[in-house]
């Protein structure tokens, strides 16, 4: 539908439409949240062991990131209302199959279908609610688009915990039934169906190439720490396999006459910008909600449902910035909420950067809201510039390449700050060790700290170590947040690209 029919025809159901979008869109994010609390549960009740266990979140991942850029050419293909109930009724039976899976196997095969079904459903939910909106209400409906999505990571955790705790882990995925037979129940009912397009031709030697290069992208990400990088043969090979295969991808996109994705995406200014900036945004997102919650746990020592509730402001006040600037989007330029809201995230990054686990809770929850207000005045604005001077026919792949690139950034935004926190960890332990010694001042007292301290004996030395170790760990984690700073610098420097929405009555 375009913005020129959307304007002058009143969608019939669109508030039952947007609710139904908003709980699939919140079903789908909440089971990624929902279920890193309860891995050492099924950890135990399957005898896996560590490194087997995270295939439960690997699979579900790898099968999201390969089967998202394909959403756009099956929607037109087979209808967008037909796709989207297909795709939330794979993602429901998959769940409840998840669990009732008895051995790890069965989860992790159920898995991989559920990340598949459920990689259509937030491109989907996009783009419904961007064809049903005429453009003067298309912030607000951004904004409502966006509370699915921050509702589910910021309930995941407490409620995963709860249900854990109360039932056991099967019941993280029972969950999901209710929200999907509404979800599903309203889409049937009062979602206009669209045409099907049955002679479009599928590339499948594009959509080959990019899942190969998806797929083994993610590998790379989820095992290199495991692997220790490139010291690893089946890292490089993993990588060098990612690298070629994207490169004959952009080949092919580029010559051939019938791309798996139009060239028209990239050629837009404002949507290449907007596809950068939602990459940049989403690895700082979640890689601070990565590192956030261990350092809340071993750091700070709050329990697993304190540190959930500690993180919740960012999701009010996520919700609270997307409305005010869906009210202000029209008035003033876009370009300069996002620069606002930018420019917040940098200066609440850098006062992250010199937290310690004595921060005050008041402190704690005054910068979480910052953050979540931040991110409301990047993400809605943004949106609505991705979209004003693109072509409709290029929404649906538009939708699905903004959700790959979403998920791709939080992936490599996890795996780098990872690996940038372990490899400090170890300079900083070497560092502060080095001042360790004999003829250390302070460990040669007669006081009760020289002999408590002291290096010489089994027990100073274990206290010593368990010291460094906190200590280096505290500065780990404030040097992660500081280099998360400068990624809001590519963003900030995109936008003198971006052009102006044309303000419509």
């Amino acid at each position: 539908m375009s913005d020129s029919v959307s304007d002058e025809f009143e969608v019939p159901h669109r508030r039952l439409i947007t609710a139904s979008s908003m709980l699939a869109m919140f079903m789908q994010v909440l089971d990624t949240s929902i279920c890193v609390v309860a891995l050492p549960y099924m950890q135990g009740s399957l005898s896996a062991s560590a490194d087997e266990i995270n295939w439960v979140l690997t699979s579900s991942v790898i099968a999201a990131a390969i089967m998202t850029a394909p959403v756009g050419w099956m929607a037109q293909r087979f209808g967008r209302k037909r796709l989207f109930v297909v795709c939330l009724t794979g993602f429901v039976t998959m769940s409840m199959l998840c669990g009732a899976a008895q051995t790890l196997t069965q989860l992790v095969v159920c898995r991989l279908l559920q990340g598949a079904f459920g990689a259509g459903i937030a491109p989907l939910s996009q783009a419904t609610m961007l064809d049903i909106y005429p453009f003067s209400r298309r912030a607000q409906a951004m904004a409502l688009f966006s509370m699915g999505v921050t509702m589910g990571p910021m309930l995941g955790p407490t409620l995963g915990g709860y249900l854990t705790d109360f039932y056991n882990w099967r019941w993280v995925f029972y969950v999901n039934l209710p929200f999907g037979i509404i979800a599903v129940t309203g889409l049937i009912l009062f979602m206009p169906t669209s045409p099907a397009r049955p002679a479009l031709k599928f590339s499948w030697y594009g959509f080959g190439m990019l899942a190969v290069a998806v797929g083994a992208l993610q590998l790379v990400l989820d095992r290199g720490q495991v692997k220790d990088w490139f010291t690893a043969r089946e890292i490089m090979v993993l990588a060098v396999l990612a690298g070629l295969a994207f490169y004959l991808f952009v080949v092919h996109m580029v010559l051939s006459d019938k791309p798996f994705l139009p060239t028209g995406l990239f050629k837009d200014r404002n949507f290449a910008s907007a596809i950068i900036m939602v990459f940049c945004v989403s690895a700082i997102m979640q890689a601070t909600g990565a590192l956030l919650a261990p350092y809340l746990q071993k750091l700070a020592g709050f329990a697993p449902q304190d540190a959930g509730w500690a993180m919740a402001p960012r999701g009010v006040g996520i919700m609270f910035s997307m409305f005010v600037a869906s009210r202000l989007g029209m008035r003033i330029d876009q370009r300069k909420l996002m620069a606002c809201g930018l420019t917040l995230l940098g200066v609440v990054l850098y006062d992250m950067s010199t937290w310690t686990p004595a921060v005050s809770a008041g402190h704690m929850a005054a910068v979480m809201m910052l953050q979540g207000v931040s991110v409301g005045f990047v993400f809605n604005p943004m949106t609505v510039m991705a979209y004003t001077t693109l072509p409709a026919h290029l929404r649906g792949e538009a939708t699905a390449v903004q959700a790959l690139a979403r998920n791709i950034g939080a992936a490599i935004g996890i795996s780098v700050m990872s690996f940038t926190l372990s490899r400090a960890f170890q300079t900083n332990h070497e560092q502060i060790s080095a001042g360790i010694t004999p003829f250390n001042r302070t460990l040669q007292g007669e006081d009760a700290v020289g002999h408590l301290l002291d290096p010489g004996t089994r027990a100073g030395a274990m206290l010593l170590d368990q010291m460094i170790t906190y200590q280096a760990q505290i500065i780990s984690y404030n040097n992660d947040f500081r280099l998360m700073t400068f990624v809001v610098l590519p963003p900030l420097l995109l936008l003198l690209l971006m052009r102006r929405h044309a303000k419509r009555p």
